[in-house]
């Protein structure tokens, strides 16, 4: 009786160590997290179809659960916090939500910075590397990000001079955009993407600048008559940065095989992706606002702003050179790292 018993036990351990750790290892679902509806474009356009990749790539071993508008809870400004406790698996925000934290990368969010937001997207996740891992030292990057130039959507006058922004209260997502827009004379108002609709719905604000693509998950359409751009020739106003992370603990306890996929996936190609993505986005969020009117700001408007811009960057490069850093060489090295790219190099 007691050999039987010793024989079934030996039998259930062999069981339990063929199947777990690493056998059980193998089948992994990614809690990913981020704030926008899952109608968005973010969404379709973006976070899905990297889903699908490691889901097809891992035959489906390795698939994501995502929960879109914050469901996992909190505030968009605290997603990465959330990436780096483990709270979510993986994440997509703005690090411009968290004002001052992540500095050194704030240079591609200058004025007139980024023309096409596919090369930028690739010189940012260059210019990363190069320059900025310490900031980012506590989750583990899969891609970085801009998106496409920012428009001005305003609900009684578009915007055609900066003389027209003077006394208007506009919504803006990065602290440089703020001062941007202060400079230029309106009153900027910092706030996530998912309060715009309910500011705008309101008179808490009287306009927004964000990319076209924003704009039907908000239905910011609905709640503004013009959209204001800026030259298509020109580099964009502005942009902002993104960040997609893994947490580090999450993907260290994957197996060599799943890392594998998640590596495939991640870095300088899928950042470009993302940023092609969202140039797409722009396109199709466009087409909601047919009803209402469009302007384009002219480049001799613009060589204006970007001298009343340039305090900006002077300013950066200041901050940069107090922290121990040379300001100057970032700055020179995310614009080559820009213009490197554009060329398709």
């Amino acid at each position: 009786m007691k050999t039987r018993f010793l024989k079934v036990a030996a039998a259930a351990a062999l069981t339990v160590a063929v199947l777990s750790p690493a056998a059980m290892a193998q089948e992994v679902t990614l809690k990913v997290h981020h704030f926008l509806p899952a109608s968005s474009f973010a969404q379709t356009l973006f976070i899905q179809p990297w889903c699908d990749r490691i889901a097809k790539e891992s035959n489906n071993k390795m698939k994501c659960q995502i929960y879109p508008s914050m469901q996992l809870g909190g505030s968009p400004p605290q997603l990465f916090e959330q990436a780096r406790d483990g709270v979510a698996d993986v994440i997509w925000t703005l690090p411009g939500y968290t004002a001052g934290r992540f500095p050194s990368i704030e240079v591609f969010e200058l004025p007139f910075m980024m023309q096409s937001p596919e090369a930028t997207s690739k010189a940012l996740w260059d210019y990363v590397d190069q320059y900025a891992k310490a900031e980012f030292k506590d989750v583990k990057p899969l891609a970085f990000h801009v998106h496409g130039d920012g428009v001005f959507h305003m609900t009684n006058k578009p915007i055609r001079t900066a003389a027209d922004l003077k006394g208007l209260k506009l919504r803006a997502p990065t602290r440089t955009t703020n001062k941007f827009i202060a400079l230029l004379g309106g009153t900027p108002v910092s706030m996530p993407v998912p309060q715009v609709g309910d500011a705008l719905s309101k008179g808490v604000i009287d306009g927004a600048v964000v990319p076209y693509e924003v704009v039907p998950a908000v239905k910011i359409q609905e709640l503004v008559k013009f959209h204001s751009e800026t030259d298509p020739a020109e580099p964009a106003f502005y942009t902002a940065t993104f960040v997609f992370a893994m947490n580090q603990a999450k993907y260290d306890s994957l197996s060599p095989e799943l890392k594998k996929v998640i590596d495939h996936n991640s870095g300088q190609a899928l950042s470009g992706m993302a940023g092609k993505a969202f140039l797409q986005a722009d396109v199709e969020g466009k087409k909601t606002t047919t009803k209402n009117t469009v302007n384009v700001i002219p480049k001799a408007e613009l060589e204006n702003w970007k001298k009343i811009g340039q305090p900006l960057t002077d300013d950066w490069v200041a901050d940069m050179n107090s922290k121990g850093k040379n300001g100057k060489q970032m700055l020179d090295g995310a614009k080559a790292l820009i213009a490197k790219h554009a060329a398709g190099k």
